[in-house]
């Protein structure tokens, strides 16, 4: 019996998941299970909804594994013992693997400044989300600081300035929003920023929150009732804990095939991987995590065929940004993600953008019928990852 065991439910946990049901379905010798601390679905791309008060579908991870020889086991990592090959959780339980997929993401860095982690909120999980929504629907009026002016935090202060029209939103960060967009959609989100009412204060580096407060270095504080995080991601010590390779971000190095380069029965993918490409060393996102799930699915059947796996390439395609219900900017993007001129904003984005929110379930129910489509799912990038 191969035991393979995934930690993680993500994005590209799920997607290993239910692609290596698919391929293994006829195969009696495979062992698969997958490891997460919720049995519902974190749809990421729309936390930012979630903490403005809207209500998502509840989406269930065993309900979607059901009839796939896929075991759910619900709990927390707290230990992987490579020598071993064996998994902890709850410290309580062991599973042992012949194989482990580690994909347990980032979290929201909320230890490099101070204060962060007793007076701010994130965007972490739904949990998180649904306290912020309670705590912005309580207030009635007063101000709300945005955290990190990056993408995460630009659809965050949109969607709660849409929301909640009596708050005062004002997005803090040192780059000016849309930094990595093409001159016109960054113009474009700006001014949709502006008729929301939020207010982008960009140059300015956050030295401490406090309690009604956010301080910046040049000795400034501003007052806030609520403060969210969106500044910076850490990733869980887990994987150097264990003895695997990683980088000075405490992401797991990998080899092309993906597979750790310090300890190659383990694969990792999505956020807690650093995979180097042609262009450089891959960002953590939904659009890049869901195809390492794939190829680490594909690569390990090769492997039980006695095939040697082939390296992964990937190739950016857009970063599509929503701005409340009624508007979006989506820019579209060369493999190393440098921006195209071509972008899309007002209703066709809003189309677009809740097209890609909206793809990843119906996408997991494919791939445990159909697991051969993801191999063809995504850009692999041409000349720059050669």
């Amino acid at each position: 019996m191969n035991k393979i065991v995934i930690l993680g439910a993500g994005y590209a946990g799920l997607t290993a998941a239910v692609s290596l049901a698919g391929r293994t379905r006829r195969r009696e010798d495979v062992q698969i299970t997958i490891v997460n601390a919720e049995e519902r679905f974190t749809e990421r791309l729309r936390l930012h909804q979630t903490a403005s008060g809207q209500r998502l579908a509840d989406l269930r991870i065993p309900e979607l594994l059901a009839g796939t020889r896929v075991e759910f086991v619900r709990g927390w990592v707290t230990g992987i013992d490579v020598a071993g090959r064996r998994v902890r959780i709850d410290d309580e339980r062991e599973f042992e693997y012949d194989r482990l997929v580690y994909a347990l993401g980032t979290a929201a860095d909320t230890v490099a400044v101070p204060g962060v982690d007793e007076h701010a909120h994130t965007l972490d999980s739904a949990h998180n989300a649904e306290m912020l929504a309670r705590r912005l629907a309580s207030l009635g009026s007063g101000t709300v600081a945005v955290c990190g002016s990056g993408l995460t935090g630009a659809e965050a202060a949109a969607e709660i300035a849409e929301q909640h029209p009596g708050l005062d939103v004002v997005l803090l960060g040192k780059r000016e929003p849309g930094s990595t967009m093409g001159p016109k959609a960054r113009g474009y989100l700006h001014i949709a920023l502006a008729r929301l009412g939020v207010r982008v204060v960009s140059g300015v580096e956050i030295v401490k929150v406090r309690p009604g407060s956010v301080d910046v270095a040049d000795g400034a504080s501003i007052a806030a009732d609520i403060v969210l995080w969106t500044s910076g991601v850490r990733v869980p010590p887990l994987a150097a804990a264990a003895g695997l390779r990683v980088d000075d971000t405490g992401r797991a190095v990998t080899d092309p095939a993906l597979r750790s380069v310090s300890h190659p029965q383990v694969y990792v993918i999505g956020d807690a991987a650093a995979i180097q490409q042609g262009y450089g060393v891959m960002h953590g996102t939904c659009q890049s995590g869901m195809p390492t799930g794939v190829h680490a699915a594909t690569s390990i059947v090769r492997e039980l065929d006695g095939k040697q796996p082939r390296p992964f390439r990937f190739g950016y395609l857009h970063t599509p940004v929503s701005l409340g219900r009624r508007d979006a900017v989506v820019q579209f993007t060369r493999p190393d993600d440098s921006p195209k001129r071509l972008f899309l904003s007002g209703r066709t984005a809003v189309w677009y953008k809740e097209t890609v929110s909206s793809a990843p379930w119906p996408s997991f129910q494919r791939l445990k019928a159909f697991p051969a489509m993801g191999s063809f799912a995504w850009r692999r990038g041409g000349r720059f990852t050669r």
